[in-house]
């Protein structure tokens, strides 16, 4: 006799989560249902899901802030439903904005009067921060032409190739050429020398970067400013500079205080940094600092009044919370200049740390420099077996996220690890990452090496493809080997 029980139909109420029809079956991925389902079981089949996300924590690619004091998160969610375009309705949450921006053209030392208030605007991030700068080069430097009577439609920007992808945007999206200096081997950031003979009557703005992405290294601005103040006299132009400080802006005045790099040299008319990497704060706050008024356009600005009085805005976006604004200046006014710099300085001898760990090894070239932005950037000093692609792979099994790259031309052909050192990467993880790369490195030398693999596997490579593209062919078949291997191995 065959015992069989239907699932109860009585009220969902009375059902645990797991034990209710809703986890037995599939809900529509790209449909909505037709029907609702209990706000218990819908955060628990979310919540599963997002289970397979990585670690923040131990996402060593990320600058972006993945913690905060509780206090600060507080205040996150009681804020989390002002909307801060309404600034008619929440005054204070646009005071607190106004205030930020004031704090921070004061640590560029912003050239700003007793009582003048520093010409600045919160943005999402830098890359809408860049954006907005690039269009008030891109306009100051339209008006010029037209009262010159020259022509206007052809506007460049000068940058290294080391450049973030928020730049070729701005280039795409707003019709600017984008003039690169190419790196190459062992210098991986824009040569000034080269970048000043790459502008022209054409050029809106030459972008440096503090604080390079691939390698954490500062652009040295203070000889660009000077050799493009030179350049101006030749020509009799008026080539300004954009710092974008995305990721160096709240480093820098902390850490490197004498280091000449802001608003102190002349031709520096805007810098932008990230809120949410070193300025601590969680995704989705970044800010723009101009100069003084006269290098932002005033018709740019847009003037609204339909929610309840006359507010200026120059932003891309319109609607955006304020708990990212709120957040920063928590941020600001707990840990003050004192507290900043020890962060600063703790990640430093953090990095140093994980350096240090990697030279013991013997196996890696450092790539990054001490002085800078806090990270490590590494790579193998004999790739003839395996990549650093397979490191990064294999670093995933104990949950660390560390990405492999290859350098931007003319540096394509070095491939390297970046581990990026935040607030809360402490010294017993900096440890632990090098005794879990150690274990990787000795896992690897007892595999079969590249070119094994590819006889083993009768893997073709075809002579047309790209150096990562064949890596990265190379790293798949490696890595079914790996997983072949383990099936065969298993314990039953």
């Amino acid at each position: 006799m065959v015992l069989s029980k239907t699932a109860s139909q009585s009220d969902v109420s009375v059902h645990s989560t797991f034990a209710s029809r809703y986890v037995r079956t599939s809900l529509p991925r790209f449909k909505m249902s037709e029907n609702s389902i209990p706000k218990e079981a819908a955060f628990q089949i979310i919540n599963d899901e997002l289970m397979l996300d990585g670690n923040p924590r131990l996402n060593l690619a990320s600058f972006v802030t993945t913690w905060m004091e509780p206090e600060c998160d507080k205040l996150i969610m009681a804020a989390i439903n002002k909307n801060y375009v309404d600034m008619d309705e929440y005054p204070v949450t646009t005071e607190l904005q106004n205030r930020c921006v004031n704090m921070i053209a004061h640590l560029f030392n912003a050239p700003l009067g007793e009582n003048e208030t520093a010409v600045g605007v919160g943005t999402v991030g830098s890359s809408e921060a860049i954006m907005l700068a690039g269009l008030a080069f891109k306009r100051k430097w339209q008006n010029r032409r037209k009262a010159e009577g020259k022509p206007y439609d052809n506007p460049n920007i000068v940058t290294g190739a080391n450049v973030q992808v928020c730049w070729e945007k701005f280039a795409r999206y707003f019709e600017v050429e984008l003039k690169e200096v190419k790196l190459r081997e062992g210098y991986y950031v824009m040569d000034p020398e080269k970048a000043v003979d790459l502008v022209d009557e054409n050029t809106i703005c030459v972008a440096a970067i503090l604080g390079s992405t691939l390698n954490g290294e500062f652009e040295d601005v203070k000889v660009l400013n000077d050799l493009l103040i030179e350049k101006n006299k030749e020509t009799g132009w008026e080539t300004p500079i954009h710092v974008d400080a995305a990721s160096g802006g709240f480093i820098a005045p902390f850490i490197y205080p004498d280091l000449e790099w802001d608003f102190r040299l002349p031709l520096v008319k805007s810098i932008n940094v990230s809120g949410h990497k070193y300025g601590l704060v969680y995704a989705g706050i970044g800010w723009v600092i101009w100069r003084n008024k006269e290098d932002l356009p005033e018709e740019l600005i847009f003037h609204i009044n339909y929610l309840g009085a006359d507010q200026p805005t120059f932003t891309l976006n319109f609607s955006k919370g304020s708990s990212q604004v709120i957040a920063q200046y928590y941020q600001l006014i707990r840990l003050g200049y004192e507290g900043y710099q020890n962060v600063m300085e703790n990640c430093k001898e953090n990095m140093i740390v994980l350096k240090e760990g990697l030279e013991k090894t013997g196996r890696f070239n450092i790539v990054s420099k001490d002085e800078g932005v806090p990270l490590v950037a590494f790579s193998l000093k004999d790739s003839s077996r395996h990549t650093e692609f397979e490191v990064s792979e294999m670093l995933r099994r104990f949950g660390w996220i560390v990405p492999a790259y290859t350098m931007p031309p003319d540096a394509q052909h070095i491939t390297v690890l970046r581990v990026v050192i935040r607030e809360d990467f402490s010294r017993t993880l900096a440890e632990r990452l090098v005794k879990d790369i150690e274990k990787v490195m000795h896992e690897l030398d007892i595999l079969p090496s590249r070119a094994d693999i590819r006889e083993e596997t009768n893997h073709v490579v075809v002579a047309k493809k790209s150096a990562l593209e064949t890596q990265r062919e190379i790293t798949t078949a490696w890595r079914k080997f790996v997983m072949d291997k383990k099936k065969t191995n298993g314990v039953c």
